[in-house]
């Protein structure tokens, strides 16, 4: 599927392979998440390894590990949407981490909307018989 059509068309795509290129990237990682500390919403879900983690603690900015570019990824670096830490919570297995955060820009995905901003969130599309569409206010 065309990377456009991907991330802002209609027809669900999901991508089950995402663990297996996770794996790939011979880092030991865990899931992370962000979650606006105000409102709730979740904004991101990527991974961790220990250098993200330890980095987070130390900027108070979200940060991951990028499995795609196989490299440290401070979340707003390049873009000026940085995710200031609020506080991070750890699950009960100690195998996944939630970063609660007060967004620092225009938002927090790469994706932009039809005003040209970055949208909140990744999370801007939902399932309506077995299609996507822009939640309100998401377009």
């Amino acid at each position: 599927m065309e990377h456009h059509e991907l991330e802002e068309g209609t027809m669900l795509s999901l991508d089950f392979g995402k663990l297996k290129k996770v794996v790939a990237c011979g880092e030991d990682l865990l899931p992370a998440v962000a979650q606006d500390a105000e409102t709730g919403e979740v904004l991101i879900v990527g991974y961790a390894n220990q250098l993200a983690f330890e980095t987070a603690l130390k900027e108070g900015m979200a940060t991951f590990w990028s499995t795609s570019r196989n490299e440290l990824w401070i979340k707003g670096k390049t873009s000026g949407d940085y995710l200031e830490i609020v506080e991070v919570c750890v699950n009960c297995e100690q195998n996944s981490i939630l970063y609660r955060v007060r967004p620092k820009g225009a938002g927090s995905c790469h994706t932009k909307g039809a005003d040209g901003l970055a949208r909140s969130g990744c999370y801007y599309r939902v399932m309506r018989n077995g299609s996507l569409v822009f939640r309100a206010g998401m377009q």
